[in-house]
């Protein structure tokens, strides 16, 4: 039986969750955005049905419709609340990353899906590309010997149009910058990949030429793992003059493995002391081209979550998956404020503890 399913927010990212929940046949009961036209926009984009129920109030959504499962794509600010309110209501979620600007409220979110029963995934749809999935088989079956080290690199581009088009971006209360924003996918896949356990972290922020936004353009940082590996984050959007690519390093002291392209969805590197396959093969098979950064892994993410709701087990992505990403973040913001190194792990933090930071 089709879950029924709805959408808060339907803005740039909610063609690719729409696209994804007809795929996997979701009964599609609602949009909601407060914007009137960017539902109408949707539903001729995708031939909905013209009585698709369209609300600019998500609590009247979930009063009227009760949906069983709802994306959460609004401004990253306002992920936090909406999710405790769709919780209460009985709905199941996939919010868009990062899960909540706060530790505190991730942390009531996975609170209350607990109390509830129901099942939050963060929306990491990276980690479903074939090409990550195969790294992943190795690091489970410890093709890698010990882990050394592993990095991530986000070289974008992101002009003063892109900040224009949506007032809340690169701001401290509704989003964050760089790192939040456009790195926290491949931040994640570093942080699953190297062992999730995380000591220590050194950053450093900075606001080189989008004097426009409030938050970073760029961050750096190095990462230890309580494994006693170490992880390397360098995440821009000063790139001239467009996207130049993603990146995700792994190196062990039995293999060495490079993930690139748009969105980490081609092997570029692919070497192992176990000679298990072939390195030229592997590349050959791995060699997805999406048409965005935003890749292809939304539709295999919901796949998976409807069975998780279907057979009452946690979802691949989970919410304490999404908090670990976002806890690395704002480890990286508080270290690059404070100027010293931050041991983690961090109980509070918000990305609001941050405002006025690059203020001219």
């Amino acid at each position: 039986m089709s879950l029924r399913y709805a959408i808060i927010g339907c803005g740039r990212i909610s063609p690719n969750h729409i696209a994804a929940a007809l795929e996997n046949g979701l009964e599609i009961v609602g949009l909601c955005d407060l914007l009137p036209e960017n539902m109408d926009d949707k539903i001729s984009k995708f031939d909905l049905l013209e009585s698709t129920p369209k609300y600019t109030n998500y609590k009247e959504l979930l009063e009227k419709e009760k949906p069983e499962l709802i994306a959460i794509c609004t401004e990253s600010g306002k992920h936090g609340q909406i999710a405790l309110d769709c919780l209460e209501a009985g709905s199941n979620l996939i919010i868009e990353k990062p899960i909540a600007l706060s530790l505190e409220e991730a942390d009531a979110i996975i609170a209350k899906a607990k109390e509830k029963n129901l099942k939050v995934s963060a929306c990491h749809q990276n980690r479903f590309n074939k090409s990550i999935q195969k790294i992943r088989q190795a690091v489970e079956d410890e093709r890698f010997g010990r882990l050394l080290h592993g990095t991530a690199h986000i070289r974008w581009n992101r002009g003063e149009d892109y900040y224009k088009q949506a007032l809340w971006r690169g701001t401290w209360e509704q989003d964050g910058g760089a790192l939040m924003n456009q790195c926290i996918h491949n931040i994640d896949l570093l942080r699953w990949m190297m062992g999730d356990e995380i000591v220590e972290v050194v950053g450093m922020t900075d606001n080189m030429k989008h004097h426009f936004i409030e938050a970073e353009d760029l961050g750096m940082a190095l990462i230890k793992f309580a494994s006693g590996s170490y992880g390397i984050v360098e995440g821009t959007t000063n790139i001239f003059p467009n996207n130049l690519e993603e990146t995700l390093y792994i190196f062990g002291d039995k293999g060495t493995v490079k993930a690139g392209g748009k969105s980490v969805n081609l092997i570029e590197e692919w070497n192992f002391a176990d000679t298990l396959d072939d390195p030229d093969e592997v590349k050959a098979t791995y060699q997805e081209n999406p048409p965005s950064v935003y890749g292809f892994g939304h539709k295999p993410l919901y796949a998976d979550v409807i069975d998780a709701i279907q057979n009452d087990r946690d979802p691949y992505v989970t919410a304490e998956d999404g908090r670990r990403a976002l806890e690395l973040v704002l480890a990286i913001y508080k270290s690059a404020a404070e100027g010293k190194s931050v041991k983690l792990p961090l109980e509070k933090c918000s990305t609001l503890d941050f405002k006025g930071r690059f203020d001219r």
